[in-house]
């Protein structure tokens, strides 16, 4: 490879949440490279190709009119991933990475087939150079398998790995992606890996502050996106151990998070108590960091980072057992109102949702739920609950409603469970709800959102989180 080398075409292969909206904000603000995202999942490449920008595979605010501005201009979605890889100078590799489910490391490391995938494919297709760049978030030394796949084809090709995570947050991803807190581009040290480095540093740099582009080895960047998501993971989980000693002590959470976030040292960020995080970085990432100390014999360390899952895992069962006890230790046959199915609101996205988890404890004592999510579709809410296979698909769709309506799915309702914090859930009537509701009516803020002096008020039996319950 050259020493300066300039970027004419960019292909990205997987079109799921970090590719298609990373891609289309790169092709939005370098009007004259060309981006094409590719997959095979022909489903997902029509939608993002839809004319009817309300249709597209993500909902991010602000990524359709990204997506308006540049594709059919030099941003493409297409199926033909052979065709995207022999005529693109830097490959961004982004497939999904999710959590092994068979053989060793089962249920801890990250399962790399597709990643591997990718990879031999690179090396079948090439006939030119390519810097290849992990956005999927990968464990410490994936980049050096890569790269001995990539060579091992001996077409005398130059290729170069760089790794270069996203810090994207569901529901701010375009914003984030417009004005990122920083950009990670790790690389060979070498003078061919510095100047693939430069070449990806150049595109960032059209829209980011260069002090903003931090550039490391390619080892230390793909350990920093783990480190990251744990120390943020950690935060949430240490505030929501707090929430459980408040509702105990009398003590408040949220007053707690005010007078500690002061302290220039901890930050008011992540502080929020809550039933608990999901979405599909920090579970998942987390465990790929404590498998990866075990493997070093790190067992110690494994452990620390372990608790943080465990504490996540006991918020949101918790909570559920909260409702079961309120509600006269019995939600057999009562009606349960579940407000919110995404992990986070602003976004569609499911993965790791507490709200799965909490429902699938309340199915369990044959509770039947009326979900509304404004976001998340019917058939979405059941491939959840299927997945975890706790029962048959038959009997989740006998217990389990969805709704496109959140009256409806409060009216004559047991209780209400707040899952995801919608703003729109604070502009409800609820006093329209509490006097359809069945009395006494149990609302359940899994996220603290309605907490007002008013609503309290109107004669419900609130339980947020982190509050003590006389």
């Amino acid at each position: 490879m050259s020493k300066e080398l300039k970027v004419k075409h960019i292909a990205c292969i997987g079109a799921g949440y970090v590719g298609g909206p990373t891609m289309a904000v790169i092709a939005q603000k370098c009007p004259d490279i060309k981006v094409t995202v590719v997959d095979m999942n022909e489903q997902r490449i029509a939608a993002w190709n839809d004319a009817n920008l309300d249709n597209l595979p993500i909902y991010e605010p602000g990524l359709a009119e990204v997506v308006a501005e540049a594709r059919n201009r030099n941003l493409f979605f297409s199926t033909d991933v052979d065709g995207a890889i022999a005529a693109a100078d830097m490959i961004f590799i982004s497939v999904n990475t999710p959590t092994k489910t068979y053989g060793i490391g089962k249920g801890m490391a990250a399962d790399l087939k597709y990643v591997e995938l990718c990879a031999r494919q690179i090396a079948r297709v090439a006939t030119s150079d390519k810097i290849v760049v992990e956005k999927s978030t990968l464990p410490v030394r994936t980049a050096q398998s890569i790269r001995t796949i990539l060579d091992a084809e001996n077409k005398g090709l130059q290729f170069q790995v760089l790794s270069n995570p996203e810090f994207l947050a569901e529901g701010t991803a375009v914003q984030d992606l417009h004005q990122p807190d920083r950009v990670l581009i790790g690389g060979g040290q070498d003078q061919a890996g510095q100047a693939a480095v430069q070449a990806l540093v150049d595109i960032y740099a059209r829209w980011v502050d260069r002090e903003r582009i931090i550039t490391t080895n390619v080892w230390s960047s793909e350990l920093s996106k783990l480190t990251a998501n744990a120390f943020l993971a950690q935060r949430v989980s240490s505030i929501n151990a707090i929430s459980a000693l408040c509702e105990k002590s009398g003590a408040d959470v949220d007053e707690i998070a005010r007078a500690i976030g002061k302290d220039s040292r901890i930050g008011p960020k992540f502080l929020k108590a809550s039933v608990g995080f999901g979405g599909s970085c920090f579970q998942k990432d987390i465990l790929n960091l404590v498998y990866i100390a075990r493997s070093y014999g790190l067992t110690e360390v494994a452990d620390y980072w372990e608790q943080v899952i465990k504490m996540n895992d006991y918020q949101k069962r918790r909570f559920a057992e909260n409702i079961v006890s309120k509600l006269f230790n019995t939600v057999s046959g009562k009606k349960i109102a579940i407000l919110g199915w995404a992990f986070k609101k602003d976004t569609n996205d499911t993965r790791e949702s507490a709200a799965i988890y909490v429902a699938d404890y309340l199915l369990n004592e044959q509770a039947e739920l009326w979900v509304y999510d404004p976001k998340v579709k019917a058939e979405q809410v059941y491939a959840d609950l299927d997945y975890l296979n706790t029962r048959s698909e038959a009997e989740n769709r006998r217990l389990v409603k969805v709704v496109n309506d959140p009256y409806q799915a409060m009216d004559d309702a047991h209780a209400v469970a707040i899952l995801t914090e919608w703003d729109e859930f604070k502009t409800y009537d609820w006093q329209k709800v509490y006097e359809g509701m069945k009395k006494p009516a149990f609302l359940f803020d899994g996220r603290n959102v309605v907490s007002s002096p008013a609503l309290l008020g109107l004669g419900f039996k609130y339980i947020g989180i982190g509050h003590c319950v006389s």
